[in-house]
């Protein structure tokens, strides 16, 4: 079963409780009479309208609209509301001095009749009358506000000339006008309350979505920085552990070899001693046969060379080793980008010591016979400073090629920046034709590219989209070209040639685009801009067609089009104090927040003003300045330039790097050859 239909909301109780219709069927505050003498058109008159709708017909100049003055100024209408003349002296019928206008009223009661008479004259004075008893203007508007009787609200009184400006009213001023005719005073201004507290809203909740936004990226900029620092301490603890180890190496293999050296000498000695024991006691208890004992010396001498020979070329390993080692420990402080090449060296090495003991164990019989071979100190010490100076030296070029290269990467992010932003500014033309298509235009794209491809057949230059030529710096100033502007001419395309202007918008009309066609009239300039000093002390400080650049043509175009050298900019000072800036003659101005503008009627002459709100950029939102194209174009070029330049430069880093590297290893060799 379906739940019960809600109630209706309840109406807001008002003020006061509303009207109720009496006997006679009037509600308090009905004109129940109408009475002129000598106004307008009419000698005498008197009028009893009906209690709910009256209508007044008749002929061009009977006197409709007479009737409709005699109630305006009778209630305390000023004349300029009626939009006929600006003074009660030329409502009196020509040819008379004085008339007046008498409405009455209908009271709290049937009975009760409240008599309003205005007396006017033709030297434009006014004498009030209320139930015949002469009171001033003001204790009459309080009787006739007491009934919220409201002449100057168009909503509740139209006369015929001010329905052109009624049909101008914008939704909010209809809004707030109906509010003000309602009867609550209260209601404009919980209205107005209510769309301030509104904004406030907006703001605190744009507000805290930018603050939550840059809170999470701080959050994640810490967390990527701890994580930064954390890697940081782990391999400034692992470069302390490499250095430390790299300098034990050495002493670690001098102490294995060191302690093997001892242990070999001990258990030889060890043998040879107990050999001797052995055969001392074969001598004293056996005395054998001299050529066997001979026989056994000779074996035990030769044992002994062979173990001298061992531990000879041990030592001359060990002296090897030493050497490498050094060599190593050089190559290891220069950088840790050569470990692999290290290694490499090291089976090298190995290779050779293999091969090299090989060698050692053929000639064993040849060292026997070698008289001893005392090493040249002199070369070796000099082999060995050259070795030093070549490992600083190829040390120092790696370090300049770290440096370099790490320059090479910077130099490389900042060209990728660049190009990314080159990118970027020269995507405007895309934005702005989808903001185009958004606001309307749907083949804005298609046309564009059409008239791209179709250049070569046309005879002269052609401009457009219109939004596409037009560069505006200040987003306020975008607001106010983009508000003036008619949409039209947005999407427009300009040509200088009529055979162009015909070719194209046989094409165009498929896709719904105006063409324009600028005729350039000779001896035809600009309006200078002159801001006098009444208008600074207003606040104007600029013109609409002085804030944006663009092709003189495409200027000239808006120009001639939508009068921008008639529109001025001002500031909060302007808005303060609008209704002394027409009295300079400028009947059309900006301020941040509204649009004034003043129109004259074409059948009265009376000036009526106008104030629109600015609503925010839809078109220019998406435009981007490109005044620093150029520069970045040459800002890329200079980074290429550089980049080049360093790439270079590190090959030839590389090459001096190899040369000293190939003159180590030949000292290297020479240093073997003495040693040999």
């Amino acid at each position: 079963m379906a739940a019960p239909r809600a109630t209706k909301r309840p109406k807001f109780a008002s003020g006061a409780a509303p009207p109720q219709r009496g006997e006679d069927d009037y509600v308090p505050g009905n004109i129940v009479e109408i009475e002129l003498f000598n106004f307008m058109t009419y000698d005498r008159l008197v009028c009893c309208p009906g209690p709910r709708l009256n209508l007044v017909v008749g002929p061009n100049g009977s006197g409709k609209s007479s009737l409709v003055c005699a109630i305006a100024l009778g209630l305390a209408g000023d004349p300029s509301i009626l939009g006929r003349a600006s003074s009660v002296g030329a409502f009196v019928k020509r040819g008379e001095v004085a008339g007046h206008v008498k409405i009455s009223l209908r009271g709290d009661t049937a009975d009760d009749k409240i008599c309003v008479t205005r007396k006017i004259d033709t030297k434009n004075k006014s004498e009030w009358l209320l139930n015949g008893a002469t009171v001033t203007k003001k204790e009459v508007i309080d009787v006739i506000k007491k009934f919220n009787i409201q002449v100057n609200n168009l909503t509740q009184f139209l006369p015929q000339d001010r329905v052109s400006e009624f049909a101008k009213l914008s939704p909010i001023q209809l809004l707030e006008e109906t509010e003000k005719a309602v009867g609550d005073p209260d209601l404009p201004i919980q209205h107005r309350q209510l769309v301030e507290r509104s904004k406030e809203l907006k703001a605190f909740e744009v507000a805290i979505r930018q603050n939550e936004q840059t809170l999470n990226n701080l959050k994640a900029l810490n967390a990527e920085q701890e994580r930064d620092v954390e890697r940081v301490r782990l391999r400034d603890n692992l470069l302390r552990k490499a250095e430390s180890m790299k300098k034990k190496v050495p002493w670690l293999k001098y102490d294995m070899m060191k302690k093997e050296f001892i242990e070999v000498i001990q258990e030889k000695e060890k043998i040879a001693k107990q050999e001797m024991e052995e055969a001392a006691r074969v001598w004293e208890d056996s005395k054998g046969p001299i050529d066997k004992l001979k026989k056994h010396k000779a074996t035990h001498t030769s044992n002994i060379k062979k173990i001298s020979g061992q531990v000879n070329q041990n030592m001359d390993n060990r002296h090897k080793v030493m050497d490498h080692d050094l060599k190593l420990n050089a190559e290891l402080k220069a950088t840790f980008d050569e470990m692999d090449d290290l290694k490499k060296q090291e089976k090298s090495r190995q290779r050779r010591i293999l091969k090299t003991k090989e060698d050692l164990a053929a000639a064993e019989k040849e060292l026997e016979d070698l008289q001893p071979y005392e090493l040249p100190k002199a070369e070796m010490a000099q082999l060995t400073d050259q070795i030093a100076r070549i490992s600083v030296e190829i040390k120092n070029l790696k370090a300049e090629r770290n440096a370099m290269e790490s320059q090479l990467a910077r130099e490389e992010e900042s060209l990728r920046r660049c190009s990314d932003r080159l990118k970027e500014m020269e995507s405007k033309n895309s934005k702005l034709l989808q903001a185009l298509r958004s606001a309307g235009a749907d083949k804005i794209i298609e046309a564009y590219h059409w008239v791209q491809a179709n250049k070569k057949n046309l005879r002269q230059e052609v401009y457009g989209p219109v939004l596409l030529e037009v560069n505006v710096q200040d987003k306020l100033h975008a607001t106010y070209l983009e508000d003036h502007v008619p949409n039209y001419l947005w999407k427009s395309f300009i040509t200088l040639d009529a055979s162009d202007r015909d070719y194209i918008a046989r094409e165009m009309k498929q896709y719904g685009i105006p063409v324009l066609n600028y005729l350039v009239r000779e001896g035809t300039r600009r309006r200078p801009l002159n801001i006098t000093p009444e208008m600074e002390q207003l606040g104007i400080y600029s013109r609409l067609d002085q804030v944006f650049q663009a092709p003189d043509t495409v200027k000239d175009v808006l120009i001639s089009q939508a009068g921008l050298d008639d529109s001025y900019i001002g500031t909060d000072e302007t808005h303060r104090r609008a209704d002394e800036v027409s009295k300079l003659g400028i009947y059309d101005f900006w301020t941040p927040d509204n649009h004034y503008r003043w129109s004259k009627s074409r059948y009265s002459g009376y000036m009526s003003a106008f104030v629109d709100a600015i609503h925010p950029s839809r078109l220019f939102k998406s435009n981007l300045d490109v005044s620093g194209i150029e520069d970045l174009r040459l800002q890329k070029e200079d980074h290429v330039t550089n980049i080049e330049g360093m790439r270079e430069a590190i090959k030839t880093l590389h090459r001096k790097q190899r040369q000293l590297e190939d003159e180590e290893a030949n000292i290297h060799r020479q240093k073997k050859l003495l040693m040999r």
